[in-house]
C-alpha cells in the first residue's frame, strides 16, 4: 500500500474511456452479486451510478480489510467491487427519492438490481413501471433463484447457490463431507453471466429501441459450472460426488507433492506423456506396455499401481520452480501458488491483473479486469465512492435539482 499519486487522486470516474463510454448504468445492488457486474461496466468506460439508502447502505462498507484514511476507515473489500462508480444516496421508499430515481431511469441504458423478486415492485419501481419511463432500458435482475419458478421468492446467498446448484456436493474428498468452494463462486458467476446477458440485451436495445429483463439466478449460474455432472447423470445415471484433486476419468490430471509444496500436472495425452518421460530422463517408460496408451493410463487400477508412483517419485525431489522450469512450454505443469506468490508472479503483472486503486490518500493493490481489449490500453482507476459522494454531481448537475432539495432528499434520518 503506497501513497496515491496526484494523477490517481484527481482522476474521476467520468474521465474513463472505453467501449462502454456513453452508456449509463444505474447500480441498485449490494455485496458482490451485482456490484461486480456493474463495476465491470465501469471498468470498460460506462458511467455507473451506485444508488444506496442513506440509512442502510451497502454493508460491505464495513467488511475487512479496512484502510485508514483521513476521512476514517474504508473497506478495501467494498472498494474492490465498486471502483470507478459514482455514488448517490436515495431512500426509494420516499416519494421525492422515487421521482428523482425515475428521472435517472429515463436517462439510463441499464439498471442492475439484486433484490429478491418483488422488492422493486413493492417500491413502485418494477420493470413494468420503468419501461413506461424508458422503453429501451435493459433491466438486469440478479437473485438467488431467479424471477420465475417455485423457489423464486426464497432468499439466497453465495452458499445457497453452491448448495442448490450441485457444486457443493461435488467438492471435497469422497471419504469426507462435501466442502464449499473456497470463494464466493456463486456471486461471481452470477455477476459474470449478468454482464454477458446485459451486453446482449443492450445490443438488441440499440438495434430495436426495446429493452428487456435479464433474469440471472445464482443457482442457475452455479449449475452451469458443474462441467460433465449433468450428462454423466442423464446418460449414464452416475451421480457426481467429491473427487478431491482428481478428474473423473482423465489421468494423470491432479495435484502432486513436490519438495516445497504442490503442483498441478495434466500430461494425460500420449504426446504429453512421452515428453514427460523424456523430461525426467526415463524415455523408455513411455513404451511400457502397461501404460503406453492414454486409455490404459485412464484405468484407475493401472493409474494407482504404475502411473502415480512414477510421478510421485519424479516430483518429490524437485521444487515448484524447478518443475515449472523443466516443463516450460512443453507440458501442462503449474505450481499451486499461494495468493502472495500469485501477486508476485511476473506474468500476472504483465497481464495487468493487479491494479492500484486510490483509497483516500493511499493506493491499494486490487484485482484488475480479466477482459483485455486491444484498443483499450491501460487506464488509471478512480476509487469507490464514499456514501453519497456524487449527490450534487448527479442530482444537481445532471438533473438540475436545487442544492437545498438535494440535501433534504438525500439526508440521513435523525437517529
Amino acid at each position: 500500500m503506497a501513497p496515491a499519486s496526484a494523477q490517481s487522486d484527481s482522476h474521476s470516474s467520468a474521465d474513463r474511456r472505453g467501449p462502454m463510454s456513453g452508456v449509463m448504468v444505474l447500480d441498485v445492488t449490494r455485496v458482490v452479486a451485482g456490484p461486480y457486474c456493474a463495476m465491470m461496466f465501469a471498468d470498460l468506460g460506462a458511467t455507473v451510478i451506485k444508488v444506496e439508502n442513506p440509512d442502510d447502505p451497502d454493508y460491505t462498507r464495513t467488511f475487512p480489510p479496512m484502510v485508514d484514511t483521513a476521512a476514517g476507515p474504508a473497506s478495501a473489500f467494498y472498494a474492490q467491487y465498486n471502483r470507478n462508480k459514482r455514488g448517490v444516496t436515495l431512500d426509494l421508499r420516499q416519494e421525492t427519492a422515487r421521482a428523482a430515481f425515475l428521472k435517472l431511469v429515463a436517462r439510463a441504458d441499464i439498471l442492475v438490481e439484486n433484490f429478491r423478486p418483488g422488492v422493486m415492485e413493492k417500491l413502485g419501481l418494477g420493470y413494468e413501471v420503468l419501461k413506461q419511463v424508458n422503453p429501451r432500458l435493459v433491466y438486469t435482475a440478479i437473485s438467488g433463484f431467479g424471477r420465475t419458478g417455485p423457489n423464486a421468492s426464497r432468499p439466497g446467498y453465495d452458499n445457497s447457490g453452491q448448495a442448490a446448484g450441485g457444486l457443493w456436493s461435488m467438492n471435497g474428498y469422497a471419504d469426507r463431507p462435501p466442502v464449499r468452494v473456497g470463494t464466493i463462486i456463486g456471486d461471481l458467476a452470477a455477476s459474470l453471466y449478468g454482464a454477458i446477458g446485459t451486453l446482449a440485451a443492450l445490443r438488441e436495445a440499440e438495434l430495436t429501441g426495446l429493452g428487456q429483463v435479464v433474469d440471472i439466478s445464482q443457482q442457475d449460474s452455479v449449475l452451469s459450472l458443474t462441467e460433465n455432472a449433468v450428462v454423466r447423470y442423464t446418460v449414464a445415471n452416475e451421480v457426481a460426488g467429491p473427487l478431491g484433486n482428481d478428474h473423473p476419468f482423465v489421468r494423470p490430471y491432479s495435484q502432486f507433492a513436490c519438495a516445497d509444496g504442490y503442483v498441478f500436472f495434466g500430461g494425460y495425452t500420449d504426446k504429453f506423456w512421452s515428453i514427460t518421460c523424456e523430461m525426467f530422463g526415463e524415455p523408455q517408460v513411455a513404451a511400457d506396455p502397461r501404460i503406453d496408451t492414454m486409455e490404459k493410463r485412464f484405468d484407475p487400477a493401472v493409474y494407482e499401481a504404475v502411473v502415480r508412483p512414477l510421478l510421485d517419485r519424479w516430483f518429490a525431489a524437485r521444487t515448484k520452480a524447478e518443475l515449472e522450469a523443466m516443463a516450460g512450454d512443453r507440458v501442462p505443469l503449474s505450481a499451486i501458488k499461494t495468493i502472495d506468490e500469485v501477486i508476485a508472479d511476473p506474468h500476472i503483472g504483465a497481464r495487468g491483473m493487479i491494479v492500484d486503486v486510490p483509497m483516500g490518500e493511499v493506493s491499494v493493490a486490487m484485482l484488475g479486469l480479466p477482459i483485455k481489449l486491444s484498443n483499450l490500453g491501460i487506464q488509471p482507476h478512480a476509487g469507490a465512492p464514499t456514501l453519497g459522494e456524487h449527490n450534487q454531481t448527479v442530482f444537481g448537475d445532471m438533473l438540475g435539482m436545487a442544492e437545498a432539495d438535494i440535501a433534504a432528499m438525500c439526508a440521513r434520518k435523525a437517529e
